[in-house]
């Protein structure tokens, strides 16, 4: 991609996540960089053309990563911190996430990869479920579907809580973030080993002090 290119689909980023994609017109974003509409088009013929330019480069990283699971040696540590890094690439596109549905409706070229790549997810997490079989860190599931429906929630999680911050006004910050990542690696404590949980106190040690919640009288 050209100089030029990269510095509108960045002026653009910055516009779809402050403004939301279907705010944001290509004056919009030609008048931020000081640029004329016919300029812009020379480059990018319309909106769309930017969006999908800006939806490849981030799931460049992210089939990077998919692709690179079978050489890792996975311990609940680098689970937590691969979620949180895939996490902070997600708020940068964070446009496409608050608007997910619509913009999968109107664009079926990223609708298309989208959906290509969802098996390759659910492999990816195959994956991890099993390496953590292996090393002693989770007990066995009890039926195969048990297994299956757990990625699928860890999946939808994955593709929603941005959206749910926007849904209940909530700041996203680091600390915002730190939350949700753990939400998504707690939804795999139910099915550890001993062993598996003496790993995750370890990472959230505050997660263990002592409530008076469910205890009576």
């Amino acid at each position: 991609m050209s100089k030029t290119k990269e510095k509108i689909a960045s002026a653009a980023k910055s516009l779809f996540n402050s403004e939301g994609y279907g705010s944001v017109t290509i004056r919009m974003i030609a008048l931020k960089l000081d640029m004329s509409s016919g300029n812009l088009n020379y480059h990018f013929k319309k909106k769309e053309d930017i969006l999908e330019s800006l939806y490849f480069d981030m799931v460049t990283e992210f089939d990077r990563r998919i692709a690179e699971l079978g050489t890792a040696e996975l311990s609940l540590e680098s689970i937590k911190a691969d979620i949180e890094s895939s996490m902070e690439r997600m708020l940068e596109y964070v446009f496409f996430w608050t608007d997910l549905y619509n913009l999968l409706r109107s664009n079926q070229k990223i609708a298309a990869h989208f959906e290509s790549v969802y098996e390759k997810r659910v492999a990816g997490y195959q994956f991890m479920l099993n390496s953590l079989l292996e090393r002693g860190l989770m007990c066995g599931f009890e039926f195969q579907e048990e297994a299956n429906l757990l990625i699928e929630r860890m999946i939808n999680f994955s593709d929603t809580w941005i959206y749910a911050s926007a849904l209940y006004h909530k700041k996203i910050d680091n600390v915002y973030l730190l939350r949700q990542a753990s939400q998504l690696i707690s939804m795999l404590y139910p099915y550890l080993s001993q062993a598996g949980k003496e790993e995750y106190r370890k990472i959230y040690p505050h997660y263990f002090v002592e409530s008076n919640l469910g205890k009576s009288g």
